[in-house]
């Protein structure tokens, strides 16, 4: 603590009314520090509050985003497997329907070959009927 002079009634009022002064200056400093750094505060209190919102609004973003995502994948997925499902559908159809198509045509084939064998056993027994014909034409004019 200051030392302050003695006068006649006591203590230097000069020095004492200095002390005060100077101790409310002080204190008003203090007040206005301590004001400032309340304002301050209340400043990065409100900061922090709508950092915080907009954390949340970014979680909720990724969330959202990361389930559009899933559902994308899913549904990609989902079309993928009805696509290789349609894909070997037609493709047992198109081969059932080949499969089909060449049992047709082999048995036109073998109707076919059967046919030949036919006509050619036929036209065999017309050419020798013509040729019996024929021999019997020569000895009848031989005879």
């Amino acid at each position: 603590m200051e030392k302050f002079h003695y006068e006649a009634n006591g203590y230097s009022i000069k020095e004492v009314n200095q002390f005060v002064d100077d101790v409310i200056m002080h204190t008003e400093g203090i007040i206005k520090r301590v004001k400032a750094q309340s304002d301050e505060i209340e400043r990065l209190r409100a900061d922090i509050a709508r950092y915080k919102k907009i954390e949340e609004t970014l979680k909720s973003s990724l969330y959202k985003a990361e389930e559009t995502s899933n559902n994308i994948k899913k549904e990609a997925m989902n079309e993928r497997n009805m696509i290789i499902e349609d894909a070997k559908k037609n493709a047992s159809r198109i081969v059932n329907d080949a499969l089909l198509r060449a049992e047709r045509i082999e048995i036109k084939a073998d109707t076919l070959e059967r046919n030949v064998k036919i006509f050619k056993k036929k036209l065999k027994l017309i050419v020798e009927q013509q040729l019996s014909v024929v021999e019997e034409i020569e000895e009848l004019k031989i005879d």
